[in-house]
């Protein structure tokens, strides 16, 4: 492969996650040092900013700020929820992204993203490939959801796993203070594949875990819940239930359309917007069985809790990064960064590459297997599968006590510091 010299743009988009800015630093950091990299450049709001030319200097930011990217939450360049057309059908916006590309001398593109946003990458891509300019484009991975296909596991899923077992963990102790029936219904993102609600399993590894997890992988029954609700009483007075956000019934119907018209709202993508599931589930259980209930919507807490991160993740999510431009500058293009479990009984992750076209809009969920004949819970698997990826403890500077986090001084290119 030849050597390919010129300017790189790295972009955020989707949901953010508390190391979604360590990839970000991971790719900044070793493209400033990249001798085929002339210059870095980051998007504001993802593929938007291409479109729009506003481009950050990053050789402007100082290093250190840079570096504290790593125990930052947010997206720091900020992100976006922006469907391209396809260029078949209108090749406009195709057409600005190459202007833009050329006017910088762009011959890397970096977009650190999930699912859709491999979409755009893929798309872009295949346009600059037809037109015969020359860039090599790569997918860095990012999703609580840990959807995506062709990875072990997705950078932001390991710290939003801890969050939500640690926090399910906290509000099962204090949930038992009054000794009284109750019901704590925990309402976790996730809105076609589970693994975020499963992973609050991994609390019961210290005995405060949930009860009952419902996933929506298998069809949800409300008269089953209730049920299991009632046996779950015979035995203790309280209950904790996690259920996640995208939990559908034998039809297909979201569970929060029941309760709620948010679900009717849509994104650029078509997808539904989540919510209120918790809250309605919680009215239900008290109607039908006077056991004091309570509805938690763990929401953005999820994603942004980075003073609970995991040093696995961040790591990780760093690598990703950084490695992501290595492999650019060594020839690979159209492909995703993606981690694979190395085998054997201690935990490593390996860098794999899956091409884009195999990512894009595939959608990669709990295992039925490792969900009980039940339906109501998960099995040792999932625990040992998830585990590994939650050790370590982020290690987050401070200031007067509160976390120190990045300050970017976000001066476009051409403009004066």
């Amino acid at each position: 492969m030849s050597v390919l010299k010129g300017a790189c743009i790295i972009g955020q988009s989707g949901g953010p996650t508390s190391v979604i800015n360590a990839s970000a630093a991971g790719v900044i950091i070793e493209a400033l040092s990249n001798e085929n990299i002339t210059k870095v450049l980051a998007a504001e709001h993802g593929i938007v900013g291409v479109l729009e030319d506003k481009l950050i200097d990053c050789s402007k930011e100082d290093i250190e700020e840079l570096k504290l990217l790593k125990t930052t939450p947010s997206s720091a360049i900020g992100s976006c929820r922006y469907k391209l057309k396809d260029s078949d059908v209108d090749d406009t916006e195709y057409k600005r992204i190459l202007e833009i590309f050329k006017k910088y001398d762009v011959r890397y593109f970096f977009y650190n993203g999930g699912n859709d946003s491999m979409d755009t990458c893929n798309k872009i891509s295949k346009y600059m490939h037809k037109v015969g300019y020359e860039c090599r484009i790569l997918g860095i991975p990012k999703t609580i959801d840990n959807d995506l296909y062709g990875t072990d596991h997705c950078p932001g899923f390991g710290s939003a796993a801890k969050y939500i077992a640690t926090t399910c963990a906290e509000i099962s102790l204090d949930n038992k203070v009054y000794g009284t029936q109750s019901v704590i219904v925990f309402e976790i993102m996730g809105r076609n594949a589970g693994w975020l609600t499963a992973s609050a399993a991994l609390a019961n590894l210290i005995g405060e875990g949930p009860d009952l997890i419902y996933l929506p992988e298998v069809d949800f029954s409300l008269e089953k819940l209730l049920e299991d609700i009632k046996k779950v009483s015979e035995k203790k007075s309280s209950i904790i239930v996690a259920v996640s956000e995208g939990v559908k019934d034998a039809s297909g119907k979201f569970i929060s359309e029941y309760g709620s018209d948010l679900s009717k709202q849509k994104d650029a993508f078509g997808h539904s917007q989540m919510g209120g599931l918790a809250s309605y589930l919680a009215s239900v259980i008290k109607d039908e069985t006077g056991f004091k209930t309570r509805g938690i919507e763990l929401s953005l807490t999820q994603r942004c809790a980075a003073h609970c991160a995991s040093a696995t993740d961040v790591n990780e999510a760093y690598m990703a990064g950084a490695e992501g431009v290595r492999l650019a500058t060594l020839g690979e293009t159209d492909k995703m960064v993606a981690f694979k479990r190395a085998e054997g009984s201690e935990y490593k992750c390996e860098i794999d590459m899956i091409p884009l076209s195999s990512v894009a809009n595939h959608e990669k969920k709990v295992p039925l297997e490792w969900i009980n004949s039940e339906g109501n819970g998960v099995t040792e698997e999932l625990i040992d599968y998830c585990l590994p990826l939650i050790q370590g403890e982020s290690t987050v500077r401070v200031e007067n006590g509160l976390p120190r986090f990045a300050r970017l001084k976000k001066i476009r290119i051409g403009e004066e510091s």
